[in-house]
């Protein structure tokens, strides 16, 4: 288990994370979730030992993170870093080693793990010969192949197409069931409900919410929908039954006052719209965090 406790880092007059505590459990993932500039990667970056915070416990396990766990720990950070120049198998040996592996061990896992992301026949190129990416699998494999007790990834799917990103998942949900400690730092809020069971939601440094994802939406429940149409609907914004509504692609989220029937909505919304289908849902992660965020700054 990981525990951060009280963590406050400033720069100058300026706080970036302002006493946040929390806790990431084995076999579950956590999501460090927050728009850009939230506070985030500082506050990984503190987990890591990379940047010194003010004031903060760092927990693995119930012992300090200190030299001696830093190879029990992997990191995939946002801004990815190769040597270009360099063929795969020479990079990722190198990065082995320095996380304590040594010889035939590296071998196998690295043959492993390049079977595994499906590009076995990369080990002899170039970095800078590959797309983004496989470049990028190839950064994912340098965080795991030492097998680490705790996970870090920070935007783990950026640089992805749609098949990479689910054989990306289908991984980390492998080292789930190993009883991995996994923390996913993203904006994406669909990816982030679909992994996590745990979250943490900061802006400003500072918590807006946290807990299990299930009991969050049960607390933010309420009286939703979701349709798809064709048409104009600007004329959500003048009905009195609607308290708010998040419209993408077509499709629209509307949260209800609690007194209204769906289905009387419904019949109202036909009258002016083309209803291609519709559903009562619960609030999805993406509007539970622009609402929360909205909420924060009134």
């Amino acid at each position: 288990m990981l525990e951060v406790k009280n963590l406050v880092k400033t720069y100058g007059n300026i706080t970036a994370v302002d006493n946040l505590s929390f806790t990431a459990k084995p076999g579950k993932i956590f999501g460090m979730l927050g728009p850009n500039g939230a506070g985030k990667t500082t506050t990984i970056r503190t987990i890591l030992n990379i940047i010194k915070p003010n004031s903060c416990e760092v927990l693995l396990n119930q012992r300090p993170v200190t030299k001696d766990l830093f190879n029990s720990i992997g990191y995939l950070p946002e801004e990815r870093g190769l040597y270009k120049k360099s063929k795969v198998n020479d990079v990722i040996t190198y990065l082995a080693n320095l996380k304590g592996m040594h010889g035939h061990t590296i071998k196998a896992e690295l043959n492993k793990w390049l079977t595994k992301l499906e590009i076995t026949h990369y080990k002899e190129r170039k970095i800078e010969e590959l797309s983004k990416g496989n470049q990028q699998k190839i950064q994912f494999i340098s965080a795991v192949i030492h097998n680490p007790l705790l996970l870090i990834l920070d935007e783990p799917f950026s640089g992805f197409d749609p098949i990479n990103q689910q054989l990306i998942k289908d991984v980390i949900l492998d080292l789930l069931d190993n009883g991995k400690i996994i923390i996913l730092s993203t904006h994406q809020m669909d990816t982030a409900e679909k992994l996590c069971s745990e979250i943490l939601l900061i802006n400003e440094g500072k918590e807006v919410l946290s807990g299990e994802l299930s009991e969050i939406k049960k607390k933010f429940g309420g009286n939703h929908v979701k349709f798809g149409y064709e048409g104009d609907i600007k004329f959500l914004n003048e009905m009195d039954e609607v308290i708010s509504f998040d419209i993408y692609s077509n499709t629209a989220e509307v949260h209800l006052k609690d007194e209204v029937k769906p289905e009387l909505f419904l019949k109202k919304i036909i009258e002016k719209v083309l209803i291609k289908h519709f559903s009562v849902i619960e609030p999805s992660l993406n509007k539970i965090f622009i609402d929360s965020i909205k909420n924060q700054k009134i």
